[in-house]
């Protein structure tokens, strides 16, 4: 299954309307960063770990994150695809990347 910011932007917004703001997901937001950095220590040897599958637990905190700056986009009325292009156009320019996301979309689909 295909899943596209756009779908989660709208299950989100609809999801949270009315009953959450921008500064409760943020709040969520942080918790999640330390749960990744907790994670990435345990990996990295840094911190014991009883866990079996530090990577899964990884992908778990990631998808959680992702979740919440979708959701903080959504409440806000924030077009998320738009602004990732346009911004990764201006970021291959500056760093001179040989190829920008929107053209990289494009020749996928070819």
């Amino acid at each position: 299954m295909n899943l596209t910011f756009s779908d989660l932007q709208s299950y989100l917004a609809d999801h949270y309307c009315g009953r959450a703001t921008d500064h409760g997901m943020f709040m969520k937001l942080v918790e999640e960063i330390g749960e990744v950095a907790e994670v990435l220590n345990k990996l990295a040897g840094r911190k014991a770990s009883a866990e079996t599958d530090l990577k899964e637990q990884l992908g778990i905190e990631l998808a959680d994150m992702i979740h919440y700056i979708v959701a903080i986009a959504a409440l806000n009325d924030i077009d998320l695809t738009k602004l990732i292009i346009e911004k990764d156009k201006k970021a291959a320019i500056k760093y001179h990347h040989k190829m920008d996301l929107e053209t990289f979309l494009q020749n996928t689909k070819e």
